[in-house]
């Protein structure tokens, strides 16, 4: 099998992955998942899509991410693998659609806007 080369985006977080038949090592920025994300629960969430379609074990990923926090980061990485995934068979799309994997989040930080302390929040209002 050929190396696979996907992106997930969520937030400012941008994530590239390589993937190829192996026999599941995930390293993301050099370190491995475990190392990376000192959560177990943005571990989980990188590896729900391999385990939702039954394919832990049978792909070496190699990722690199960048921008935003761990949270954006770890989602990123799920939607990139969700696609590479279907790359692969396209009979897993149905199983990572269904529990949302393939769907890029749109949401983003409103930008500030002039005359206003945040996004919407204004200045303090003084009476006197």
């Amino acid at each position: 099998m050929d190396v696979i080369n996907t992106i997930g985006r969520r937030k400012t977080s941008v994530a590239r992955l390589y993937m190829q038949s192996g026999n599941g090592d995930i390293v993301v920025n050099g370190k491995t998942v475990q190392d990376y994300f000192n959560s177990d629960v943005l571990e989980i969430i990188v590896k729900q899509p391999l385990v939702k379609v039954e394919q832990a074990g049978n792909f070496d990923l190699k990722i690199n991410v960048d921008g935003g926090g761990p949270t954006g980061q770890a989602e990123a990485i799920r939607l990139a693998i969700s696609r590479a995934l279907c790359e692969v068979d396209a009979e897993f799309r149905p199983a990572l659609k269904s529990e949302g994997f393939m769907t890029r989040d749109p949401r983003m930080v409103e930008r500030k806007k002039p005359g206003r302390r945040k996004a919407r929040r204004s200045f303090q209002f003084s009476k006197r």
